[in-house]
């Protein structure tokens, strides 16, 4: 077992060392915090059998894993987040989830993704390899971003029994020789939780996941590119038009929907970012892949429920962190 924290980094470049204890430990992200010289966290680390487990404290921050970060990690993980204490807003495979305390979320650490939380948060994760999860999530692509409420399901059970796994490794220790049979029996709690809850409204099967996941990531890559269209992704991958409008819609989400509602969520966040506010609207538009302002315009309303001007406005006077993130 590993615990680390903040309690003794310099103000200083805090948030940087942070960045790169937490990078070494679990994987490759970026911390932002609206105070970077009082910003407080800690982890605990430690191995339960075929699963990693760990615990997140964290005051009023974000968490972004990037493109550029995952390209730097070169071994493919899953991890279920429990959120333990507090509450937090995970964007991952164009999907917002509202954690509460209590809720677990599947996050797939081969895609980007933004955590979030604007009061003090802990967070357990039990994190594994695709080999093991599939084992009892056959097509984890479909769950991935998605909220398992603790109310769903045997959810309440296996979130207790996590908190209390917590405890346990970072207090006293798990009784050696069970650790095995105890994660696997927590994955399989779990695991029909999510079935339970989601398998109503969810179909396809894992090939065809799979490949919607593998269309995503394309589509995310591109974003800013202004002549992304069912076609050009399709010519990318190797695919025809056809099938990739039809894998995409399993989802009940049409493609180019999906482009567009991506992009305006990320001129949205920039708008958000004080790093931008030297940059007009227009050109944070243009860098997303919009060729017309007056098309922008329109379509920002007709999601936001306010113009680009207007949503800036109240952006700058609430100052939140960010509004979402890419998948």
């Amino acid at each position: 077992m590993e615990r680390v924290s903040t309690e003794r980094l310099p103000a200083a470049g805090k948030l940087a060392a942070w960045n790169a204890i937490y990078s070494s430990r679990m994987s490759a992200v970026e911390f932002n915090a609206a105070d970077q010289q009082k910003f407080a966290a800690e982890l605990s680390v430690a191995q339960l059998g075929p699963v990693r487990l760990a615990r997140l404290s964290v005051d009023d921050c974000s968490v972004e894993r990037r493109k550029t970060h995952i390209m730097r990690d070169s071994t493919r993980l899953y991890t279920l987040l429990l959120q333990a204490k507090g509450s937090s807003t995970f964007y991952h495979c164009g999907n917002e989830a509202r954690l509460s305390e209590g809720d677990f979320m599947l996050c797939d650490l081969g895609l980007p993704h933004l955590f979030e939380t604007k009061h003090p948060s802990v967070t357990i994760m039990v994190r594994m390899p695709p080999d093991v999860l599939r084992d009892y999530l056959p097509t984890p692509e479909q769950f991935c971003g998605l909220r398992l409420e603790r109310t769903v399901g045997m959810a309440s059970t296996a979130g207790a029994i996590v908190q209390n796994l917590s405890d346990n490794l970072f207090g006293g220790g798990v009784q050696t020789g069970f650790e095995t049979r105890i994660a696997r029996y927590l994955l399989e709690m779990i695991s029909m939780s999510y079935v339970a809850g989601y398998e109503p409204v969810l179909k396809g099967s894992a090939v065809q996941w799979q490949r919607r996941n593998s269309i995503i990531r394309y589509i995310e890559d591109n974003l800013r590119d202004p002549g992304l269209t069912a076609t050009s992704i399709a010519e990318g991958l190797g695919l025809s038009p056809r099938y990739v409008r039809n894998i995409f819609a399993m989802n009940g989400e049409k493609v180019l929907a999906y482009v567009l509602r991506r992009r305006l969520e990320e001129c949205a966040r920039q708008m958000h970012d004080p790093a931008w506010n030297g940059h007009t609207l227009t050109e944070i538009a243009y860098s997303w892949g919009f060729n017309s302002a007056a098309h922008f315009t329109r379509t920002f309303r007709q999601h936001f429920g306010m113009s680009p001007r207007e949503y800036r406005r109240s952006a700058q006077k609430s100052k939140p962190l960010v509004t979402s993130t890419e998948c």
